[in-house]
């Protein structure tokens, strides 16, 4: 039988229960870089047609590819926040400005498109001919290697989408990056060294929530049955228990 769970004060017993959620499932509900995808895309959502990979070339739309060979991947946001005291009162409150996004993608260089090509996947979709600018990023068009950050291609911003599933395949949350800029990239070769990796960071204007749970396929094993295995069930769990199982 599964562990009861707790949800305050009154019903935390340390050698009985779990908290907040049921850990029993743990293994296979965990999210694992394993099962995220990302993917290159447009620089805004909605120029990504219906989220998916079939995009509509009237309205300019791209589909999203998706990028492998990646080593990591870090989005962090920060918001700027001012602590404010005012006359006659000894309490502190706060005020906000807009949030900033900087990214950080390291990719293994491999035979095939290199990571700036790949990021720039929504220009070679829509037709940029990449070597008629005045400082060209690539030989030409068809390149499947781009440098040159002095390009005035950098100066087109691109998106990003994110997909995050468990081991089951549950669905656990998907994001896409805006309006996303370059402004650094490194290539470091060392002698004995097993790879060499790409590194870009940059900037982006917010991390957006998108429904994307359609992309990934769908769960071979019946997740019912997974939970059975493991006592998770409503006998198991109760009915209480059950609705906070399933609210995670």
């Amino acid at each position: 039988m599964a562990l009861k769970i707790t949800k305050g004060l009154k019903d935390w017993y340390f050698q009985k229960t779990s908290i907040e959620r049921s850990m029993d499932s743990a293994a296979y509900q965990a999210a694992h870089p394993d099962d995220t995808l990302v993917l290159a895309g447009a620089a805004r959502w909605n120029d990504v047609e219906d989220g998916g990979d079939d995009p509509n070339p009237e309205l300019g739309t791209v589909p999203l590819l998706a990028m492998g060979m990646l080593q990591s991947v870090q989005f962090t946001s920060s918001k700027p926040t001012q602590p404010m005291m005012a006359i006659g009162s000894g309490r502190s409150f706060f005020v906000s400005g807009k949030s900033q996004t900087q990214w950080n993608i390291g990719r293994l260089f491999i035979n095939g498109r290199n990571l700036l090509r790949v990021l720039y996947h929504n220009a070679v979709h829509l037709g940029i001919d990449i070597d008629k600018f005045d400082d060209p990023a690539a030989l030409s068009k068809t390149s499947k290697f781009f440098i040159n950050l002095d390009s005035e291609l950098y100066y087109t911003p691109f998106g990003m989408g994110v997909v995050i599933r468990d081991k089951v395949h549950d669905w656990l949350g998907a994001f896409y990056v805006e309006l996303m800029a370059i402004n650094s990239y490194s290539l470091s070769i060392n002698a004995g060294q097993n790879v060499i990796l790409e590194n870009v960071s940059g900037v982006a204007d917010r991390m957006l929530p998108v429904a994307l749970d359609d992309l990934a396929a769908k769960a071979p094993v019946v997740r019912e049955k997974v939970d059975e295995l493991v006592g998770i069930t409503d006998a198991a769990l109760g009915d209480t228990n059950q609705q906070t199982l399933a609210e995670t």
